[in-house]
């Protein structure tokens, strides 16, 4: 099953289902616990991010080509890190660049598998992480570089954390829908050029293990979501740099999933530098 979450022409935001000619199945309740399919259809006016997290938990160098694109040893345990909440933003929302990123510019894209939690878990093994897991959807783990190595007092979050950091969607797909989410190809890219291609086979530690990981001894909370880590191809690796300006088009696409289209703009009005 795929969940989306949209505004309706009364501004509210609602659950849907079965999308599909600009319209959805209303889904009552809570998706993570009781929920009702009605027969109701409703017109979609925009979609926003198929959930509302709790908690952003990222996962670090988790992809063996960009871990040896970084020149950084493979971890040996994951690289845990967080984003606000507050970041995360629509499939097709616009990307806004903070006026203290733009001279010189800094922010870059990172194409990343989305895990949803829909069931506590708390120290769970690998093997049975999957029966906590809601379903699964594309997300952009943005990244301000200059805050992140530099700026943040020697750690990532704020770099992470700027509003619309985290766009996410278009869908939440149901674990019955994704046989192995180890066999996943990512892309991303920015005006139509390719920038990431790449499988979840190459990630170093496997949703099951990020899941167990991050339990031990610590509640994931239905609503949870964690980025499992970003294939090779990022803008501060290459040669020359690439990194996002305003009028750019980001492209966030997983198979099975669908794809996030994000214009890239300044964001407005800030007098803070």
């Amino acid at each position: 099953m795929k969940f989306i979450r949209f505004t309706g022409r009364d501004g509210k935001i609602y659950c849907g289902c079965d999308y599909r000619d600009n319209t959805a199945a209303l889904v009552e309740g809570n998706i993570f616990e009781d929920f009702k399919i009605t027969d109701k259809r409703v017109i979609v006016e925009e979609l926003v991010s198929p959930v509302s997290p709790c908690a952003v938990l990222c996962i670090g160098l988790n992809y063996r080509m960009h871990a040896e694109e970084t020149g950084i040893a493979i971890p040996k345990y994951p690289i845990l890190f967080m984003k606000n909440p507050g970041a995360v933003t629509g499939p097709y929302s616009d990307i806004e660049i903070p006026v203290s990123c733009l001279n010189p510019p800094e922010v870059d894209y990172e194409a990343e598998l989305a895990v949803v939690i829909g069931k506590s878990a708390k120290n769970v093994t690998p093997e049975t992480a999957v029966d906590h897991i809601a379903g699964y959807t594309c997300a952009n783990d943005v990244s301000a570089r200059r805050w992140q190595k530099h700026a943040g007092g020697g750690q990532w979050v704020r770099g992470k954390s700027f509003d619309t950091f985290c766009p996410m969607g278009p869908v939440l797909v149901t674990t019955d829908e994704i046989k192995d989410p180890q066999a996943l190809t990512l892309e991303c890219r920015l005006n139509g050029r390719t920038m990431q291609k790449g499988s979840t086979s190459d990630m170093i530690f496997s949703v099951g293990e990020i899941i167990s990981f991050l339990s031990q001894s610590t509640t994931l909370a239905p609503g949870t979501v964690i980025l499992t880590g970003t294939p090779s191809g990022v803008g501060f690796t290459r040669k020359p740099q690439v990194y996002l300006k305003p009028g750019d088009v980001l492209e966030t696409e997983i198979k099975d999933i669908g794809a996030l289209k994000n214009k890239i703009t300044a964001e407005p009005g800030n007098p803070v530098s």
